[in-house]
């Protein structure tokens, strides 16, 4: 398949740095807020980092760890992948110094937003992230709504997990959010990082589609993406993100701005917003929810209070 992506996927492997799997920050990405970053431990590893300009969410892919920053403590069961469970989070505020380590090894995502203010380090517990279905039919997916706006505090990050069974369509109908007008449209830079769950031994793929909007750089991808990928989207239409048949998708989107209201408002396609119009008629698609919040509440901690354990501590050492 031709790669029409320009420079805006990144490849597995290929846009890491030093610890990182995947490094990518306003600078390298060429805009102003929006970061990503993937750490890999081995069991009983650990990395420390000054969290700078940028707020930070600590978001476990596989495996548990440990969060110190700001004299709090703060841990964090983690899940065994993201096809398994919601995961619970920490939150790290701007000129902090983090510490993050892992007993039993794992993968964790540090999604970051340059920010102004200097919120308090937080724990998000997995029971209180609202999963949402959207879309019918072979537009069904779910999405963890762990950092939307509406559902927890940050200065200006955004960040949602989406995932798709195979053979559907998601981040559809193709949608924009690169241009500022009030209560229609934020001005937002969206990071896209893919995991495709394999059938037996074999990796799956992935597909998605960014058209230029007429704004910014005139972002054009077609790219078959695949585990570990990220695609950069600074501005136009988003979407379809295909999952192959027999593949589920699941993608984490980071997103960022200038406006001074935390917002996701989007606007579609004119040619596809119809399909909205359907989705009344036609039933969400059976797979879905893939797991409940309470589900990973109850594989990972044996209450609700162990779970927020490492909260409370947290708050007892500031």
């Amino acid at each position: 398949m031709t790669d029409t992506a320009n420079g805006f996927h990144l490849r597995a492997g290929r846009a890491g740095s030093g610890p990182y799997a995947l490094d990518i920050d306003p600078r390298s990405a060429g805009w102003g807020y929006s970061s990503l970053r993937v750490l890999e431990l081995e069991p009983g590893g650990s990395h420390a980092w000054e969290t700078g300009e940028s707020e930070w969410i600590v978001l476990p892919l596989s495996g548990g760890c440990t969060v110190e920053a700001e004299g709090a403590t703060l841990r964090l069961h983690g899940r065994e992948s993201v096809f398994a469970a919601v995961s619970d989070f920490a939150y790290v505020p701007r000129e902090a110094q983090v510490t993050l380590s892992s007993a039993a090894g794992g993968r964790f995502a540090l999604t970051g937003a340059r920010c102004e203010r200097r919120l308090p380090v937080r724990y998000g517990a997995a029971e209180d992230v609202p999963v949402e279905l959207r879309g019918s039919g072979q537009c069904s997916r779910q999405v963890n709504n762990f950092a939307a706006a509406h559902v927890f505090e940050a200065d200006r990050l955004i960040a949602v997990e989406v995932l798709t069974p195979g053979g559907n369509w998601s981040s559809y109908p193709p949608h924009k959010h690169d241009e500022a007008r009030e209560g229609v449209e934020s001005e937002l830079e969206e990071i896209y990082y893919y995991e495709i769950a394999p059938h037996g031994a074999t990796g799956g793929v992935g597909y998605q589609r960014v058209t230029p909007s007429g704004h910014g750089r005139g972002t054009d991808v077609l790219a078959e993406v695949r585990g570990g990928d990220a695609v950069l989207i600074p501005d136009g239409w988003h979407g379809p993100s295909m999952a192959a048949p027999g593949h589920a998708m699941y993608y984490l989107n980071v997103m960022a701005g200038p406006g001074v209201d935390r917002a996701w408002h989007i606007c579609d396609h004119p040619d596809h917003a119809w399909i909205r119009g359907t989705w009344a008629e036609t039933p969400v698609d059976p797979r879905l929810p893939l797991y409940e919040a309470k589900d990973s509440a109850a594989s990972h901690a044996s209450s609700p209070e162990e779970a927020r354990a490492g909260a409370r501590e947290g708050e007892t050492k500031r």
